[in-house]
């Protein structure tokens, strides 16, 4: 009976053994749950995110989590057209898929891929009387409205804006990402005591801070003698790349600087088209991601580490990968707005500098200024694991989950 009164569903597109940080986390929640004596059901999608015309094996398990995948996948050279058919029936997909295993008073903790996954869940959530979390890793349409997408800013817009409201509103708890987030929620009228703040996390028992005397990719390849700007993970429309462009047309006469890019993204092709174009191609290297089990070298691999966030996305983006950096124990340059989520925490604790998007010349001075004084970066780089073992570490994350999913289990009736 007491497993019975522990049933928690976890519904996202990506599961394990999906790499996706989005895929990483939930999976990473929903083991530790298991092992905390939760009955875990996992509803997911059928496909992996780095190669989307991909199934994933239908028997890939994780260790006291059911896993249960549903939905058709994107074909390659899917139109428009077809992919957005695609993203409907994942949504009719997971929904049924609930339907027909969720009993009354079962906890649902539901993400945001794909967008809206809590408006076409809500129903159900209503009339099996379940208790649902959203844990919002993004806030849409306001998201694709800030892209750019006419629909989204529009009368369809407006109307997914208001279901959208209804489904935090009416949820047990909504988990924000970050503060400038959990902010922007409370504005939209949803009560402030349904809001809570646990930030995303990396793996930072294996990924941990090592010399590069001591690492193998560095060696493999080619790096040893070379001062290494590094980036790895997803390069999505969220971010912005122009200003590395012009830093690294500032130091191409310097030797020995090199940019390391590992991973993937809609702006990789056109980060690529402009190196080629503008005769930077020496200065960079670009190589796929990597597997999960390499990330602890690769992350050690650059001397600094940029990321980016284009400034009309604070408050409904939080870059995940800001932890998996400063797990490693590496300082960062971020190109964000000076007053945004993660620019807020690198001043805060020292492990970086924060750049103005489009201040490529600042980009560049700091470049130089923390080759030739190495003790800045490396002193940066020790307060960036501080940083993680002060309650950014995953474990502390973790046991904030299940207490938060404790309480709300116990909610009386009249306080769901």
């Amino acid at each position: 009976m007491a497993s019975k009164q522990r049933r928690v569903f976890l519904v996202n597109r990506y599961f394990h053994p999906d790499r996706s940080a989005t895929s990483q986390i939930a999976s990473d929640l929903a083991a530790f749950l298991a092992e905390q004596g939760w009955d875990v059901i996992a509803l997911t999608g059928a496909g992996r995110y780095d190669e989307p015309a991909r199934r994933l094996d239908p028997d890939a398990a994780l260790p006291g989590v059911s896993i249960h995948r549903v939905g058709p996948v994107v074909e390659a050279g899917s139109s428009l057209l077809r992919r957005a058919g695609v993203a409907v029936a994942v949504h009719a997909s997971l929904a049924w898929a609930l339907w027909r295993r969720a009993r009354a008073g079962d906890i649902v903790v539901v993400k945001t891929d794909p967008p809206l996954l809590s408006v076409s869940l809500l129903p159900i959530v209503a009339m099996k009387r379940l208790k649902q979390v959203n844990w919002l890793q993004d806030v849409y349409p306001e998201v694709a409205a800030e892209l750019g997408v006419k629909a989204a800013r529009g009368t369809l817009g407006s109307i997914l804006r208001r279901l959208r409201n209804v489904s935090l509103r009416h949820a047990a708890m909504n988990v924000a990402v970050g503060e400038r987030m959990k902010a922007m929620i409370a504005g939209l009228g949803v009560p402030i005591a349904r809001i809570t703040t646990i930030c995303n996390w990396c793996d930072d028992q294996h990924i941990v801070p090592a010399g590069p005397e001591s690492n193998r990719l560095r060696r493999d390849w080619g790096l040893q003698d070379k001062f290494v700007i590094g980036y790895s993970g997803n390069l999505g429309r969220a971010h912005e790349v122009d200003t590395l462009i012009g830093a690294a047309r500032l130091l191409r006469d310097e030797t020995g600087i090199a940019f390391l890019f590992i991973g993937d993204g809609y702006l990789t092709s056109y980060l690529k088209r402009a190196v080629a174009d503008q005769g930077l191609a020496r200065m960079f290297r670009f190589l796929p991601y990597q597997d999960a089990g390499t990330l602890p070298q690769s992350l050690t691999v650059p001397d600094i580490h940029w990321l980016s966030l284009n400034p009309r996305l604070e408050g409904l983006i939080v870059p995940s990968k800001f932890y998996g950096i400063a797990a490693a124990g590496k300082p960062m340059i971020a190109v964000m707005a000076p007053d945004g989520e993660i620019s807020s925490l690198i001043r805060q604790s020292d492990c970086g500098a924060v750049i103005t998007p489009g201040d490529s010349a600042g980009f560049a001075k700091i470049v130089r200024e923390w080759r030739h004084r190495p003790e800045f970066s490396v002193q940066k780089g020790h307060n960036a694991r501080g940083l993680i073992e002060s309650g950014f570490d995953r474990i502390s994350c973790l046991r904030r989950w299940q207490a938060l999913l404790a309480s709300i289990e116990g909610l009386p009736k009249s306080e769901r």
